[in-house]
């Protein structure tokens, strides 16, 4: 079905007509200074494409909110648990509901954590729910930044990945991105290059102007076009746009932001007793505290008898307000709770979604204490438990270089990468591609294949063959290998659960 919608005017007089159904497919990537017309844009985007797709926005100063009372958008407040919003999320792709996120209010580390565990849960869905779902994130380089900034290392890996899973593997999931940027230098590269469609507005910096420029194909000397574009224009280039670069002019839209460009306003006359209005406090303001002059310093020989005095006994500590927590306590219930998710041989057929609601289900039911693990310090848990590696080797230093090597690889793969891993460290025969694809929540071997040959390229491990046609993995950041084993063997654990 080919849905063509409407964003404006082309250089030529034509309507500036974007296929809705390739956007899906092919992403779109939207570049402007602040005032270039960016969020101008997005709200047409959305307006004209609300009634043929479902959509979700991602919105970090709350002017989308807007959308609701015309064309029924639910508003998600995202001041909310990193838990439920993922599990909103899940609802919200099951009853196929348009959203807009709204994060005003959070700090930019607090409205990183919501934007990737909402985003984690769309991403996340159960396949019967995979329905196409159009996922605008404005102020995108917030979200994906290109170097670490102020916040913390942890919140930043955390919604990069969320940003690249849904520019890079989301498309067969149904989440096509529309990613909008002030600065194409601020946003990271791998996730800027997984669009095919770009509208570019106005710039000034040389190096945004000549990424904008890479990117359209245009020659750098071109790009001093990219200072000129008035307010609402854009190059637009792609499969979904036009396939050569072609100005567009934004057309009008039907709802508005909260917040406005500033205009400039003729100040009022000045009152008489304008003096008095500042420098008297209104009846409503609270009283601040007066500022008193410094104590006189203490001569020197108080100061030393002060000094020589002995020491009082310290107060007995107060009683804690709440309890205390025994951490051994709490980490023993939660490896007891991921043995009992392992122990069911459908386990590794299920979403993580899936699973993480069961293990909040049994830390529960186990009345584990604490605040229980959030969705991605679960998944990371439960690949190593999956590995399956002993006491010992856990506190190897081999064991903690792979561990190590296992962060830089998507969520999906490290469990698998860990099951090898420990299979190397141990000299355990390598496992059969019933066990690798078992371990990725697959029935299929050739997709295990294809795992080791991703991990191969990735420089982690090393795949040869014995003179028996037995696989052997060699890894050689660990400086250990497994033993030869026969990749078509039958998978035992699954066997034995069937029997």
């Amino acid at each position: 079905m080919k849905v063509d919608v409407d964003m404006g005017v082309a250089s030529a007089g034509k309507p500036a007509a974007l296929d809705l159904e390739e956007l899906l497919a092919t992403r779109l990537l939207v570049q402007g200074n602040s005032g270039s017309g960016k969020s101008h844009l997005l709200r047409r985007l959305l307006e004209q494409s609300a009634p043929w797709v479902q959509q979700c926005v991602i919105d970090p100063e709350g002017d989308f909110v807007t959308l609701a009372d015309k064309f029924g958008h639910v508003v998600v407040d995202a001041q909310r648990t990193e838990a439920e919003l993922t599990r909103i999320a899940g609802r919200i792709r099951q009853h196929r509901v348009s959203v807009v996120v709204n994060l005003e209010g959070l700090d930019v580390e607090q409205q990183m954590r919501a934007a990737a565990a909402f985003l984690g849960g769309m991403f996340d869905a159960e396949r019967d729910h995979w329905y196409p779902v159009l996922v605008v994130v404005d102020e995108a380089q917030l979200f994906a930044p290109a170097a670490a900034g102020e916040v913390s290392d942890e919140a930043r890996k955390v919604s990069l990945g969320a940003m690249t899973n849904l520019m890079c593997r989301g498309r067969k999931r149904g989440l096509a991105g529309v990613i909008a940027t002030q600065r194409l230098a601020k946003l990271a590269k791998n996730v800027a290059a997984e669009a095919s469609n770009f509208l570019m507005g106005r710039t000034f910096l040389d190096i945004d102007m000549a990424r904008a420029a890479d990117l359209l194909g245009m020659d750098r000397r071109q790009a001093e076009m990219f200072r000129d574009l008035a307010r609402g224009h854009f190059v637009a280039l792609g499969p979904a746009l036009s396939r050569r670069p072609l100005p567009i002019t934004i057309g009008p839209v039907e709802t508005s932001a909260r917040s406005t460009s500033p205009k400039l306003t003729p100040l009022p006359d000045a009152p008489e007793d304008a003096r008095d209005l500042i420098f008297t406090p209104g009846p409503d303001e609270a009283r601040l505290p007066v500022r008193r002059a410094p104590p006189p310093p203490m001569p020197t020989a108080d100061l030393l008898a002060q000094l020589s005095k002995p020491k009082l006994a310290p107060a007995p500590p107060a009683e804690p307000v709440f309890a205390i927590i025994d951490e051994a306590e709490r980490n023993a219930g939660i490896d007891a709770v991921m043995r009992e998710i392992l122990e069911d041989p459908d386990a590794a057929f299920r979403s993580d979604a899936v699973l993480y609601q069961d293990f909040l289900v049994r830390c529960r039911i186990r009345r584990v204490p604490g605040e229980p693990l959030n969705l991605p310090a679960f998944r990371r848990q439960f690949a190593v438990a999956r590995a399956g590696v002993d006491a010992r080797t856990a506190e190897g230093e081999v064991w903690a270089t792979a561990l190590k090597l296992s962060e830089d690889l998507p969520d999906d793969l490290q469990g698998v990468f860990l099951v090898v891993a420990q299979a190397a460290i141990a000299n355990a025969p390598c496992p059969s591609d019933a066990m690798l694809a078992r371990a990725y929540g697959s029935h299929s071997p050739r997709r295990a294949r294809r795992l080791l040959a991703y991990f191969e390229e990735r420089g982690l491990l090393v795949v040869r063959t014995d003179f028996h046609s037995r696989r052997i993995l060699a890894f050689p950041d660990l400086g250990c290998e497994t033993a030869p084993g026969d990749p078509d063997a039958p998978d035992e654990q699954a066997r034995d659960a069937a029997e």
